[in-house]
């Protein structure tokens, strides 16, 4: 399939799924869902010949800018005067681990033969949550809104947090003697402290810049939406420069930045909404187009398993144990258990990961079990956030 005719045939599922929106909410029909199955329709599967391939370049930087963006519209609609702490804390720093080693042991009894260094690396990687796929936990005012911003805060952080991990666990897959492999401590120590730092800086600086620009009226209306987005990528950069992670730095970016200027906060959620959403979706078209097709053939009742368990079992379990002690109730301790979606992080590592190790032979199963799970997420909680949400609200 020609590249243009790609183009064109996502162009055409845009307007249709934009026309449609609505109505297939109804139905608790979500975007990456639609995105996904056209992306599947696209390929070699059913009707496509697809030029682009798991390593193709341009896959990862779609997915990479794809979530800076999230990340960065993500922590901008956060009010730090609201927002309470001790939720995420616990699900980041004891959740989070909890569900890498119950991954981890389970993932050594289930796959005996693959080795200990891959399975780690599968753990990391779908440690990681996505709240694009439940977006209506996040946006809809019937979930306390402490839950909710709970739910996006560790969404946005633990992507950032486990990265560095990841890239650790390449490094020793790989044999390396680096700094990311012979002291990891510090390596993940100092990835987390600049990254948090040059992203803070940059969306402080950033937003003083937008308020005096706006206030002198300095700034044209057309420049609004583009300059957060600019900074974003900026902050990552800058941070990957520096040796912090850039993906930590895009968050905290957009945090400071949505913090210190309400108008800037105002139109990051304009940009979200529209511009930032679409490359969201694309980039569920690119795993429908490029990665079930690559991975498909590996599934099976084993894969299916482990992935169901790291939806449920690896992740609800950990969550619950976490928040024990708070004032929350049962129910509310399983919704965020339940929310916690794979998406475009998963998607995002496993591309670097893929980049970084040269291919994919000899742990085609890894992979199968990381395709799955995630287009199982991307199902699953996106028929069940609309009904989970009104169960909620009449609790």
């Amino acid at each position: 399939m020609e590249e243009g005719f790609t183009l064109l045939l996502i162009s055409l599922v845009v307007l249709f799924y934009g026309y449609q929106s609505k109505l297939l909410n109804r139905f608790n029909i979500s975007g990456p869902m639609v995105f996904t199955i056209v992306g599947v329709l696209l390929s070699p599967l059913f009707f496509g010949n697809s030029y682009l391939h798991v390593e193709a370049e341009s896959v990862q930087i779609v997915a990479q800018i794809a979530l800076i963006v999230v990340l960065f519209s993500d922590a901008a609609t956060l009010n730090l005067k609201n927002l309470e702490w001790k939720i995420p804390f616990r699900l980041l720093f004891i959740g989070l681990p909890l569900t890498i080693i119950f991954s981890l042991v389970v993932a050594v009894l289930m796959f005996p033969s693959v080795s200990l260094e891959y399975l780690f690396l599968m753990a990391l990687i779908l440690a990681p949550t996505d709240a694009a796929l439940g977006k209506a936990v996040v946006t809809d005012k019937r979930v306390p809104l402490h839950v909710s911003s709970s739910i996006n805060v560790e969404s946005g952080l633990n992507d950032g947090i486990v990265f560095p991990l990841v890239i650790t666990a390449v490094a020793l897959i790989n044999g390396t003697t680096n700094s990311e492999s012979g002291n990891w401590v510090s390596y993940l120590f100092s990835q987390i402290l600049l990254g948090a730092l040059f992203g803070a800086l940059s969306g402080f600086i950033g937003a003083k810049l937008s308020n005096r620009a706006i206030n002198k009226n300095m700034m044209d209306e057309s420049y609004h939406n583009l300059i957060p987005i600019a900074l974003a990528v900026f902050s990552y950069y800058l941070a990957e420069h520096f040796g912090g992670n850039g993906f930590i730095s895009a968050f905290f970016a957009g945090l400071f930045m949505g913090n210190f200027s309400e108008d800037a906060r105002e139109h990051i959620e304009n940009f979200a909404e529209s511009e930032g959403e679409l490359l969201v979706l694309v980039s569920f078209l690119v795993f429908g187009l490029v990665f079930i097709p690559f991975s498909i053939e590996y599934w099976s009742l084993k894969t299916f398993m482990y992935a169901l368990f790291s939806l449920t079992i690896f992740r609800m379990l950990p969550v619950y144990l976490s928040l024990s002690g708070l004032r929350l109730d049962n129910f509310t301790k399983l919704f965020i258990g339940w929310f916690g979606p794979r998406g475009i992080a998963s998607i995002l590592y496993v591309l670097i990961v893929i980049h970084k190790l040269g291919g994919t032979k000899g742990y085609e199963e890894v992979y199968a079990v990381i395709s799955l799970t995630i287009l199982l997420s991307i199902f699953a909680h996106g028929f069940s956030a609309n009904p989970l949400v009104k169960l909620y609200g009449k609790g």
